[in-house]
């Protein structure tokens, strides 16, 4: 299937990540021009970049706070001013609070949701004077299976996918689309070495999957990189679960 993303702009946020960097690389490596997109590892970043420019796809690296509307900006101009105007945003980056203190929930809820809402604004701008552009949300399984330890997360995911209904009204007749995809525990480094994860929880995961393993980095991509493209020509304000049906058991 040609997915038409030949020279496609497409900002990845949080690509310096285990999932944001197959993201930015698969959509690299059907043609789009790349943008990665970090907040705290440029050194990851630089890889992934090198990765897209090995596989002959122009890119770039862009520092992105989404707590900070200047930040945002800045990035967006970098990213125009380099590859073009922003075709494709992946929404990928979160701020994860691992803790109950609810002060610091409200700040990772600013910072995961009015971030991200802010950043989609500013790219549907460009993205209606073209008349075609796709948004892609990345949300998680917790919206549903909340863990006890992290509330702020689960709340901005879930204030995520409530947003995504509505740019999915708002912009769809400017030719925009937005969508939501929904990974279940998935194979990353932070699964195997966060407290309380490891191999011995990705193994339990697996059994009580239906397809007996769990959703990897490039399961994740393979679903953002079709929604993001041209040949989505009609999903518009839905919720994609990529979990091997773990969701369906539960």
């Amino acid at each position: 299937m040609d997915l038409r993303l030949r020279d496609r702009v497409v900002l990845v946020t949080g690509a310096s990540g285990d999932i944001g960097a197959t993201i930015a690389t698969t959509f690299a490596r059907e043609g789009a021009r790349v943008a990665v997109g970090w907040h705290s590892r440029p050194e990851r970043a630089e890889r992934v970049l090198g990765e897209i420019t090995g596989l002959g796809a122009k890119g770039c690296t862009v520092r992105l706070d989404q707590g900070d509307p200047g930040s945002i900006e800045r990035a967006v101009g970098t990213v125009r001013d380099v590859l073009g105007p922003v075709d494709v945003l992946v929404a990928n980056a979160v701020v994860w609070p691992y803790v109950q203190d609810w002060d610091a929930v409200v700040r990772g809820l600013t910072a995961n949701v009015a971030g991200t809402l802010a950043l989609a604004d500013r790219v549907a701008a460009d993205m209606r004077t073209t008349g075609w552009g796709r948004i892609v949300l990345v949300s998680s399984d917790v919206v549903d299976q909340p863990i006890p330890f992290a509330a702020g997360y689960p709340a901005a995911k879930a204030a995520l996918e409530a947003a995504a209904r509505v740019l999915a009204v708002r912009e769809a007749p400017h030719g925009v689309l937005t969508t939501v995809v929904r990974p279940g525990f998935t194979l990353t480094e932070r699964a195997l070495t966060a407290p309380g994860l490891g191999q011995e929880a990705v193994d339990a995961e697996a059994a009580k999957t239906p397809t007996g393993r769990i959703c990897t980095p490039q399961d994740v991509a393979n679903a953002v990189v079709y929604l993001g493209s041209d040949a989505n020509g009609h999903i518009n304000g839905e919720v994609v679960s990529v979990s091997g049906g773990r969701h369906l058991t539960r």
